[in-house]
């Protein structure tokens, strides 16, 4: 491993860092979101459809983070890794829970939305939600107050933060993957785009990703395990 003295990191998180504290990955090998398709639960044309079931869906999925459901070693160890970079360090994840945030992480950016945040579909404005939301909710930023929906970026939907997650890949010395599936774009893309650019990047996974290629190395194994121990190597590195 380089010296890691004065080098911009960023780490990408998915769905396989949140799936070892007990939750549900998006997709497993049958296209199926916790036992619903993703077409059903997970686009615009789903929710015109359907709002009922969406809405349901996502409550349901909402009251999962207050139940017994943990940050896990792995989560710990990024804030740690943040403390020791500062500025220097950014998360970006498409995992719409607040796992990283209970372990400590600050510099964060959720690129697919929040489960504890709403969004008025008539101003677009994102607000803090923790209760549930259905056909009947209404925002609090219009007159007359508009109707809300998961600030969830379904199929089909933009991002967030792209404009901040480009510039921070092109600055970036090392990008760092952790339990991303590689078929999922623009996330999947974000390896090339730091290759492009010189970083240096490196999978930490389960098993290698769809574009496992891509990255110059790479450990695999649980993340409450690789990932702490491979944040401990760059913290020692740093001093």
């Amino acid at each position: 491993m380089q010296k890691m003295q004065k080098k911009n990191i960023v780490v990408l998180t998915g769905a396989g860092i949140s799936a070892e504290s007990g939750l549900g990955t998006f997709r497993d090998n049958n296209g199926l979101w916790e036992k619903h398709r993703v077409e059903d639960v997970a686009t615009p044309e789903a929710f015109e459809r359907n709002p009922e079931l969406v809405y349901r869906f996502y409550n349901e999925r909402r009251k999962q983070l207050f139940s017994d459901i943990e940050p896990n070693p792995a989560h710990y160890a990024l804030a740690k890794l943040e403390q020791a970079l500062g500025e220097r360090f950014l998360l970006v994840t498409q995992n719409v829970d607040n796992l990283h945030e209970r372990a400590g992480s600050k510099r964060i950016l959720h690129m697919h939305g929040e489960l504890l945040s709403a969004f008025c579909c008539y101003s677009e404005k994102r607000f803090v939600l923790t209760g549930d939301i259905d056909v009947n909710s209404r925002c609090e930023c219009c007159t007359p107050a508009q109707p809300v929906r998961p600030d969830i970026v379904w199929f089909g939907e933009m991002p967030y933060h792209m404009e901040s997650i480009s510039k921070a890949l092109q600055q970036a010395d090392v990008f760092i993957s952790i339990g991303t599936s590689g078929n999922v774009y623009p996330a999947a893309g974000f390896v090339r785009e730091a290759n492009f650019y010189g970083a240096q990047t490196i999978e930490l996974n389960l098993e290698p990703s769809e574009n496992g290629t891509d990255f110059q190395a790479a450990e695999y194994g649980k993340a409450g395990e690789v990932v702490p121990r491979f944040v401990d190597n760059l913290i020692a590195e740093l001093n």
